[in-house]
């Protein structure tokens, strides 16, 4: 199928388009002739003059239809983005689109950093390209990370290799030691590289170093919430006096984990959670142990803080007391930990191998090994089904034991 569009008095074709561009044909046109009874004026970009210029018709043209044809835009994502190029040749743009394709760049990520910054098929490939795709390649970026950078925050590509790009790595490096850890930083948050480090990233290390954060609890921070170092400055000054008020000891890593989670979070949903835990009957002051024993249970959705505590407290029989001393157990899986290791428990106690008061932290706090070990592989002799229940292969009935024996359970 072929598809002719006109333009101006102008024709080009969508040869074979796929079945959703196909879709899109009939809003495409509209745009189309509107643009054909408007009076608009475009502002084109080449690689020797960033000065408006009147479009040449054939040149609009194959524009569109290279951005369809060449770079996998949608017949409306061409259009927007050929508000801001104008190409001539294909020459210029094909080499920029090999380069991209060389170090990493899908044919799934391309429209995507495209529709972004679509005059970057202008660039210089060899002069102001490669020497920035060779950098990051050097300091452990494989060609899979710059496909998931560069596609998610394309202007890196716009940005001084010498002014911006390789003082920010080179700072984010001097914190985290190795080139893998600024990767990884990166891979969270690309925006990173766009910093200006000076005004916006040291001011915030400097004010942890001043209440006495460690540098460890510093690096912790930039690998694993970057966004939080690129708040303005005001609003990160904001959240660290909240979390040195609600107690956090600026020593323990947990601090870090706390301004992590305010700075997701806004007022009316810190609220929000606050009374999904009220309507369980915790006090405000009870919430607040929760959350300075596992900050991240204020981030977790409703149905999830819903289904563990009604599993826990209904099903199980602990008290929310309980809940409070390991405040962790709300994050764990409901589905991949606390209900295979619960009816394993309940099968031991029904069968007195273990005591009805085995508490909940050292029930559930136990890694895979040391739960496997002490609580399955261990009984498995008594209760040869043990292994299958605990993968979910059969239930706690199947093994034999009445409701009535299973409902009787208060508490493990």
């Amino acid at each position: 199928m072929i598809i002719r569009c006109r333009l101006r008095g102008v024709s080009f074709l969508l040869p074979n388009p796929p079945q959703h561009w196909r879709i899109t044909v009939k809003s495409f046109a509209t745009q189309l002739s509107l643009l054909q009874h408007a009076s608009l004026s475009f502002r084109f970009f080449s690689s020797s003059s960033t000065s408006p210029s009147s479009p040449n018709p054939n040149q609009y043209s194959f524009t569109v239809s290279y951005l369809i044809n060449s770079c996998g835009l949608s017949p409306p994502s061409a259009l927007s983005a050929s508000q801001k190029l104008r190409l001539v040749t294909p020459e210029r743009p094909d080499s920029v689109l090999t380069l991209l394709r060389n170090y990493g760049i899908t044919d799934a990520q391309l429209p995507k950093l495209l529709r972004v910054f679509p005059s970057l098929l202008l660039a210089d490939p060899e002069k102001t390209l490669l020497p920035k795709l060779e950098f990051l390649h050097s300091k452990a970026f494989t060609r899979a990370d710059l496909g998931r950078i560069l596609s998610s925050c394309p202007l890196i590509l716009s940005r001084s290799l010498d002014n911006q790009i390789i003082p920010c790595h080179n700072f984010l490096k001097s914190i985290l030691h190795l080139d893998k850890t600024v990767v990884s930083a990166c891979k969270r948050s690309p925006r990173i590289l766009l910093e200006n480090v000076k005004k916006n990233i040291v001011p915030k290390i400097t004010a942890l170093q001043e209440i006495g954060v460690p540098q460890s609890s510093v690096v912790f921070l930039i690998k694993h919430y970057p966004c939080v170092v690129q708040l303005k400055n005001d609003k990160f000054h904001e959240i660290v006096k909240e979390v040195m008020e609600s107690g956090f000891d600026p020593l323990k890593m947990v601090f870090i984990t706390a301004i992590q989670v305010f700075a997701g979070m806004s007022k009316s949903t810190w609220e929000q959670k606050m009374e999904v835990y009220r309507r369980w009957g915790l006090s405000n002051h009870e919430i607040m142990l929760l959350f300075r024993g596992f900050p991240l249970c204020m981030s977790l959705s409703e149905n999830k803080i819903m289904s563990t505590v009604d599993f826990l407290v209904n099903k199980m029989g602990w008290k929310l007391s309980a809940i409070i001393r390991v405040p962790i157990t709300l994050g764990y899986s409901l589905e991949k930990r606390i209900i295979p290791r619960c009816s394993v428990g309940k099968v031991l106690i029904l069968k007195r191998l273990v005591k009805k008061d085995l508490s909940l932290g050292a029930f559930l706090k136990l890694t895979e090994k040391k739960f496997f070990d002490r609580f399955v592989i261990k009984y498995q002799n008594h209760i040869p089904q043990l292994l299958n229940l605990y993968k979910g292969e059969v239930g706690v009935l199947e093994l034999g034991f009445a409701s009535e024996e299973i409902c009787g359970i208060k508490q493990l």
